[in-house]
């Protein structure tokens, strides 16, 4: 995964520093240690579905809209670096949920 601040990060970041959390609250409550919660943070490793649920609920945000972030980022993730064709292939994927 590229290091580089993603979508899902940044929105991580900015809602536990509005709670006036610590990275080590949330990753106690994750039940993972401060440097690994830390590089999710940062967008060096990808949370897990279930860890975004537990996240939610601790920020008081709706889990949906962490997920859309979350899954974004996944998304974004694997088409990146096909940049010529990313667009193309994001609208084929979304006229393919239409249809669903």
């Amino acid at each position: 995964m590229c290091s580089k601040r993603m979508l899902f990060s940044e929105k991580l970041r900015q809602l536990r520093e509005e709670k006036q959390l610590y990275q080590k609250q949330l990753a106690s409550v994750l039940s993972i240690d401060t440097p690994m919660y830390c590089r999710i943070e940062k967008g060096e490793r990808r949370a897990k579905r279930e860890q975004i649920l537990i996240i939610a609920d601790v920020l008081n945000i709706d889990s949906e809209e962490l997920l859309a972030l979350w899954l974004a980022d996944q998304v974004t993730a694997v088409v990146a670096a096909e940049t010529n064709i990313a667009k193309r292939v994001l609208k084929i994927a979304d006229n393919f949920l239409d249809k669903k």
